[in-house]
């Protein structure tokens, strides 16, 4: 297999992977050799890859001399992976969100999934670029772009077609086969907005389901890690591990014994879309253009030819609620003030005020598109006190008239959503979970209203309540069973 190993990986799934290692036809040190040949071939086009670990090859050794001598820990050993870079790894390779200003900063410990990864035998690749400090640094920032990395770019169409989120560079990995799959983070969108661009399946997680610990921070009620993967199957693999409490974050402490579960692939049923109810809110369909439009259309007909029930139209009451910006500006500026309060003194910033000052010293690089949103969220004057009234008043709406409720109202078991990110705010803002799905690629697309092609790939996007990841999962795995729009794009070096 060696001579063909480069093209043999080309969609490969983590099971298939495992089985080859488990034979002794291939090792997971070559697996890593063929990974990062693949992204010194290809990657140049596409700026995916941040930082290479220097330490991948040598760490897959180890785990080659482990499964021969005490066996395999499990479905993840020796299986080639990619970080966001906002996602603290303790080795040779730093963690800067996209920044310069974190350019140096290197990990005094994994962060609470990293450790897990490790433990469960993933090889870290690398780190993967991303949009810079999750995209709340400039109202005016593209997607995909950091001061510390430039552009990511989209595999199918490099420089022409939308990246969407700030997980842009790990969905370009793992569209592109640079990784078995790779892990990212989401507040509002990031996960499944890349997933939907790049025909791969991303979830988001319910908020407190995967460790926030190690992660540089946006919001501590929203943010999320979660995998971006080829198949349903490799997404509930990652999830499996990820999943579980962690004494670092608080949030873990909740999801109990009944909100996670040791193996998400138990719940890989596509039968159950004979018995599921899925709601349409049409009201996050009518910006659509004519290609993406007939995607969903599409999709809502293989749903029913699978035999289930779909209630169209369904309404949600939230709809046309605003953002509360001054949340997520308290809890940006108070959460990023801890992460970076603790980072080694060689660092240059320890808060987000010398960060703006860095920021302003090193305009010309570090600040093309501004950092407006960086200098509102330090403005910001609300005290806890007045957080937690806002938030609660907030969570009550969204409660009292959200996706619960529009669930019960029909007894549905989820929403089917475009890729896009409009429809994701009301699971943000409560931390509830979303599954994207490949649906098909728009071929002609237009120009939307912030001057993006919408031409490409497109995902739906499956939303429940708060850990329904299973009942998810049964429904994501039925619809890419029956449908199959995932392929890879075509490379050029």
């Amino acid at each position: 297999m060696d001579s063909s190993l480069q093209e043999w990986i080309i969609e490969a799934d983590i099971t298939r992977l495992q089985a080859v290692m488990e034979e002794g036809a291939v090792t997971s040190e070559e697996l890593v050799q063929a990974y990062l040949e693949r992204i010194a071939r290809y990657d140049i086009k596409i700026n995916s890859i941040l930082e290479i670990n220097p330490d991948a090859l040598e760490t897959a050794r180890a785990l080659d001399r482990e499964r021969q001598e005490r066996g395999s820990r499990g479905k993840l050993h020796g299986i080639p992976l990619v970080l966001k870079d906002n996602i603290d790894t303790k080795d040779r390779m730093p963690t800067t969100a996209g920044s310069i200003a974190l350019a140096g900063s290197f990990a005094a410990a994994d962060a609470g999934i990293a450790a897990k990864l490790r433990s469960a035998g993933a090889v870290f690749l690398g780190k993967a670029n991303m949009t810079e400090w999750s995209n709340f640094m400039s109202s005016r920032m593209p997607a995909g772009y950091s001061s510390h990395g430039g552009y990511v770019l989209n595999p199918y169409g490099p420089g022409e077609l939308f990246v969407s989120g700030s997980s842009s560079g790990p969905a370009a990995a793992a569209a592109a086969n640079l990784a078995a799959a790779a892990i990212g983070t989401e507040t509002a969108g990031s996960i499944v907005g890349p997933a939907s661009q790049h025909l791969l399946v991303g979830i988001k997680p319910t908020v407190g389901l995967a460790s926030r610990s190690g992660i540089i921070p946006i919001s501590g009620s929203q943010d999320t890690p979660g995998p971006l993967a080829r198949t349903v199957t490799d997404a509930a693999i990652i999830l499996s591990v990820i999943a579980g409490r962690d004494d670092r974050d608080e949030a873990t402490w909740a999801a109990g014994e009944t909100g996670t579960h040791r193996d998400y692939t138990d719940f890989l049923d596509a039968s159950f879309l004979r018995q599921a109810r899925i709601g349409i809110p049409r009201h996050y369909y009518n910006h659509l253009d004519q290609d993406r439009r007939l995607i969903m259309e599409q999709a809502i007909a293989a749903l029913i030819r699978e035999g289930a029930t779909l209630i169209d139209p369904v309404e949600l009451h939230l709809e046309e609620q605003s953002w509360n910006n001054d949340l997520i500006c308290y809890e940006f500026k108070r959460d990023l003030n801890g992460y970076l309060s603790q980072l080694a003194d060689l660092v240059p910033v320890h808060s987000l005020k010398e960060l703006i000052d860095f920021n302003e010293q090193h305009a010309e690089t570090a600040l093309r598109f501004g950092q407006d949103n960086l200098i509102r969220a330090e403005a910001c004057q609300l005290d806890e006190e007045g957080y937690r009234e806002q938030r609660q008043a907030s969570m009550r709406l969204s409660l009292e008239k959200g996706i619960d409720a529009v669930l019960d109202t029909y007894s549905l078991d989820a929403l089917l959503l475009p890729g896009d990110v409009d429809g994701m705010y009301i699971a943000a803002r409560l931390g509830y979970p979303l599954i994207a799905v490949p649906a098909g690629y728009a071929a002609e697309g237009i120009i939307d209203a912030d001057g993006d092609s919408t031409k490409g790939p497109f995902g739906v996007v499956f939303s429940g309540r708060a850990f329904s990841e299973p009942t998810l999962l049964r429904i994501a795995y039925g619809f890419e069973q029956a449908t199959r729009h995932r392929f890879p794009p075509t490379l050029v070096e």
